[in-house]
């Protein structure tokens, strides 16, 4: 967007004699102020005539972007639609006023935001507008350490709808998860206030985030995997819709107990042993139907290399619980169907198995952890 003319053949400035454009059209900030925070006045006024045309724009890492803005009835105020400004930016003004007799004078200014040396982002999943199972804990995970966990805490909100009592745990200073006493209730409507933008998080360090997610919470699933039966029990609302067989972690390998919650979902996956500590024992490119439950790499998942004797009979796995599949993928096989009929955000609980109970920063264990010990991990506890 290129700056307005100045005064042509005609224009002359209000008045009859020369006032300085300053004087006639007054803005905020003014021209060429530096490290102007978030929250500083944007304003363009007149206090004699009308404005004629103001036009703002933005520059940053997106590049050149408008802004919006509405200049008042009586024309003499003209303010953006948005009550922040978005820091490392540079703003540019162009504005032309008028008296009444039809004279114009023109304006042209320019002024920076406050840089933050460091931006502190949090990274978050599922994605806004997302039905999601009645386990998921929603979950901030930080690209730099947040030394003011506090002040963090303070500018992020996750509420319900209908109200239940939400409580944050800090898992080391780079992570910040909420959740419920008890699993959501289905239908309810969370809406999770990011009001990041500008707070301190260290020396030298400030959020940058400002946006609203929405999350609709699905029906109640709950699967239950029975290591030692070789079962996983689906029920939904209460009620047994399914019931299939199963080979879970071997004698060497044993499957987490506690509770879970599904992370991911992926048609089709490469399971890799060197990624999680396996080495060479196996590297399968084409896993159908994986769902993810930890972030060390236990999933749920079609499997179709396996005898079918072994589904319900024995414990083959590194850790994983397998479900009978064909190689792509089958719709009507155990793990499609399971697949076709899990969210992200649904609970399954391991029951059984010779190993310990899955730590509560693993995935969304937070389950695992009882509600007193869970509000003691918020940092204004």
């Amino acid at each position: 967007m290129a700056a307005l003319a100045g005064c042509g053949e005609g224009d002359v400035l209000f008045g009859g004699g020369p006032p300085r454009p300053e004087e006639v059209i007054r803005i905020l900030p003014g021209d060429g102020a530096r490290g102007v925070r978030a929250n500083g006045r944007l304003e363009v006024r007149v206090p004699d005539g009308t404005l004629e045309r103001v036009e703002v724009s933005r520059t940053g890492s997106a590049g050149r972007q408008p802004v919006a803005g509405r200049i008042s009835r009586d024309g003499t105020i003209w303010r953006p639609m948005t009550d922040s400004l978005e820091l490392a930016s540079q703003y540019t003004v162009d504005a032309v006023a008028r008296d009444d007799t039809g004279r114009r004078t023109t304006r042209h200014t320019t002024f920076k935001t406050f840089s933050p040396p460091h931006r502190v982002i949090g990274y978050y999943s599922p994605e806004s507008g997302t039905t999601v199972g009645t386990g998921l804990i929603f979950s901030l995970v930080f690209n730099r350490p947040v030394l003011d966990r506090a002040a963090v805490e303070r500018a992020v909100t996750v509420s319900a709808r209908p109200a239940v009592e939400i409580a944050p745990h800090w898992f080391g200073h780079r992570r910040l998860d909420f959740r419920p006493r008890e699993r959501w209730r289905p239908g309810t409507r969370l809406t999770v206030d990011l009001r990041l933008r500008e707070v301190r998080t260290g020396p030298g360090a400030y959020g940058i985030q400002y946006k609203t997610l929405h999350y609709q919470v699905g029906r109640d699933q709950v699967s239950t995997v029975d290591a030692a039966r070789h079962t996983l029990t689906v029920r939904r609302d209460g009620r047994v819709v399914a019931t299939l067989p199963v080979t879970a972690g071997n004698a060497e390998n044993p499957t987490y107990n506690g509770t879970m919650v599904i992370l991911e979902r992926h048609a089709v996956t490469r399971m890799d042993g060197d990624t999680v500590g396996f080495g060479t024992e196996y590297d399968i490119p084409d896993v159908p139907h994986a769902m993810r439950l930890t972030r060390s790499g236990t999933f749920l998942h079609g499997n179709y290399w396996a005898r079918p004797e072994v589904f319900g009979g024995l414990n083959t796995s590194h850790g994983c619980v397998g479900l009978q599949d064909v190689r792509g993928g089958g719709p009507d096989t155990p793990a499609g169907w399971l697949y076709r009929n899990s969210i992200v955000g649904d609970t399954v609980e391991v029951r059984n198995s010779p190993d310990r109970t899955v730590a509560p920063d693993n995935g969304l264990g937070g389950w695992n952890l009882p509600w007193a010990a869970w509000r003691a991990g918020s940092a204004r506890h």
